[in-house]
């Protein structure tokens, strides 16, 4: 597939249908997981056009910032901190409307305003999550949590 999307117009949900098939595209026949952890992260940024889009992987009992587009973003996260720390020891997605009323927050950088958490998996255990940031409150709902549910699960 071409390195190029098509960015697409349209409802939020008009907008992950047009995603979902070139993200398949980019992940198709490529094993290497950074690769396809950076082209996924690329290609939500540059869809949406969010504050910052990534992921962290779990190396021990820590999230450890893999690709991400973005700002300079925090690099360790210990189980069960932060939403992203949730996230992973929940096993579930957290979606945030105001990151400065989720307790135990952590500030990567005072601009974000709500936040979206996915956890990937291999199996039944979590390697992973997929951290969204916006600039803007309450700006995730249950169309972000179905369609990056279903983005997530495409990584091989």
């Amino acid at each position: 597939m071409a390195e190029d999307l098509s960015i697409a117009q349209g409802t939020k949900q008009e907008q992950y249908e047009s995603l979902i098939p070139q993200i398949k595209g980019l992940l198709e026949g490529e094993p290497d997981q950074v690769a396809n952890l950076a082209n996924v992260a690329a290609a939500l940024k540059e869809q949406f056009g969010w504050f910052w889009v990534g992921f962290y992987l779990v190396k021990g009992d820590e999230l450890v910032l893999g690709p991400f587009q973005g700002p300079v973003a925090c690099t360790r996260i210990r189980k069960g901190r932060g939403v992203c720390g949730t996230s992973w020891a929940q096993a579930s997605t957290l979606i945030v409307p105001d990151v400065e009323k989720f307790p135990g927050h952590i500030a990567c950088s005072s601009l974000s305003k709500s936040e979206i958490v996915v956890p990937l998996f291999k199996g039944d255990e979590v390697i992973g999550v997929l951290d969204v940031d916006s600039d803007e409150l309450d700006q995730f709902d249950e169309t972000d949590r179905h369609f990056l549910e279903t983005i997530v699960a495409l990584i091989p």
